[in-house]
């Protein structure tokens, strides 16, 4: 049986089987995670990374981040500033246009880019003549593929028409809209305060101007959220209909976001709240005709990321999931993440860092990882987890020329138990994610995580996993 028809019927979520699997664990935009990249693998390795590999016949993604928000949400994960001082973010782009620079000077000039994408912080903080302009320097550096994926994640707080216009003009064919709850006293307690109608006419905009793809991003876990609320939610969401829906967890990481303090402990939703929620969103939006890909993904049949899963062409990377697999990955901005077959390198964070370092005509290179050939095995086994929701042992065994039961025996006595609570189905040919375990993707990929296994006094915290 194929993913997207997805192993018979939905069984019920526990609060017992929440509680055994709600633990901390990687989100798996990279394999090793980005805790693990070292300071050691600096900016002199990134520039021998980037001659030794414009011949690779791969072609590019391009990511940019635009780190300003004009007001803090307080459940923000991201890498952002929230400023009403304007001046910071005309002074960033020319930074940022320099940086971008440096990495054209050393692109085959025959390697087109399949997939552009913008995040932040929020991009369209930038004022519409900034759009057009950071769009024009990245096409003037970067043949961009006429066919390419161009996407851009959206505010709707501050947004304008002539910001809609100025992102068609520029390209952008696909947009996020951030939503996470439409419920006022949710909106609130998180200081994102949105009123629907306001969603509705931002949407109505972008469907105007004739975006290929629209999609919307919730929140689940969030203080205040109950069953009922959300349902409400969910309904007025679908009755938007967007052509695709993330449904992120929250992840309270107040060690690492401080801002999260803001938020009282007290009223994030309880396991079995969340137990309910999560039975819910699967069952509206299954209901809705929207395919669960997995990690939180939603999108209607006809999506080509349901095509290429379906396909087993699916990937995923620090944008999410991709269809553009085959692709060097470069990043530019303060906190971003680039990436080729071998190499995973990420920018300072801090801004004024990042623009000192490009001031002096470096790239701003925090640390990085060279990945070994164990990494790849296990990197691509994660992948298929999360991209296919199977993995064919043999087939896997003979690309990588390993006896796969043997190789992987630690992992399978792990998932032997995941069989038993109904999120894997074992056989000797496959392992295969139940459509329940869909929900608990993070946690089927952990056993084949090599990383999560050493033993060390400094190991990283991660979120949890629900």
């Amino acid at each position: 049986m194929s993913p997207s028809n997805a192993n018979g019927p939905m069984m019920e979520i526990t609060t017992a089987l929440l509680q055994k699997y709600s633990k901390p664990g990687p989100r798996y935009t990279s394999y090793p995670t980005a805790p693990y990249f070292s300071e050691s693998f600096g900016e002199v390795r990134w520039l021998e990374e980037l001659r030794a590999t414009q011949d690779s016949g791969r072609d590019l993604s391009l990511y940019v981040h635009i780190p300003f928000c004009d007001t803090l949400c307080w459940y923000c994960g991201c890498n952002m500033v929230a400023t009403r001082n304007y001046s910071r973010a005309t002074e960033y782009l020319d930074y940022l246009f320099k940086e971008i620079d440096a990495v054209a000077a050393l692109t085959n000039p025959a390697r087109q880019a399949k997939q552009l994408h913008w995040g932040g912080g929020t991009p369209t903080y930038l004022h519409p003549d900034d759009i057009r302009r950071l769009f024009a320097h990245i096409a003037s550096r970067f043949p961009i593929s006429a066919d390419a994926e161009k996407s851009c994640e959206i505010d709707p707080r501050e947004l304008t028409r002539e910001h809609v216009m100025a992102l068609r003009e520029s390209g952008i064919n696909r947009v996020s809209l951030g939503v996470q709850d439409l419920d006022a006293t949710v909106q609130e307690a998180v200081n994102r305060v949105q009123p629907e109608s306001l969603i509705r006419e931002v949407y109505g905009w972008m469907r105007e101007a004739r975006f290929d793809s629209i999609n919307i991003d919730l929140m689940v876990g969030l203080p205040h959220q109950t069953v009922e609320g959300f349902r409400s939610t969910l309904e007025r969401v679908v009755d938007i209909n967007p052509d695709r829906l993330a449904v992120f967890n929250y992840a309270h990481v107040p060690w690492m976001k401080k801002h999260q303090l803001l938020i009282q402990e007290e009223s994030l939703p309880g396991l079995e709240t969340r137990m309910a929620l999560q039975q819910l969103i699967m069952e509206k939006l299954t209901a809705a005709g929207y395919v669960y890909i997995g990690m939180d993904h939603y999108a209607k049949p006809d999506d080509e990321i349901v095509r290429a899963q379906e396909a087993k062409t699916l990937y995923r990377n620090f944008q999410g999931y991709t269809t553009h697999k085959n692709s060097d990955l470069y990043a530019f901005g303060a906190s971003s993440i680039s990436q080729t077959d071998e190499v995973f390198v990420q920018n300072h964070k801090d801004i004024k860092r990042y623009q000192g370092l490009v001031t002096e005509g470096r790239l701003p290179v925090e640390r990085g990882l060279r990945v070994s050939a164990e990494d790849k095995l296990r990197r691509d086994a994660i992948t298929r987890i999360m991209c296919d929701l199977e993995l064919d042992k043999a087939a896997f065994g003979r690309q990588w020329n390993i006896d796969f039961d043997a190789y992987f025996a630690d992992a399978l006595a792990e998932l032997k138990e995941m069989e038993g609570d109904g999120l894997v189905e074992l056989s000797p040919g496959k392992v295969a994610v139940t459509q329940i375990g869909r929900i608990f993707l993070r946690n089927i990929a952990m056993p084949f995580d090599a990383y999560l296994k050493a033993k060390a006094d400094d190991k990283p915290r991660f979120s949890k996993t629900l």
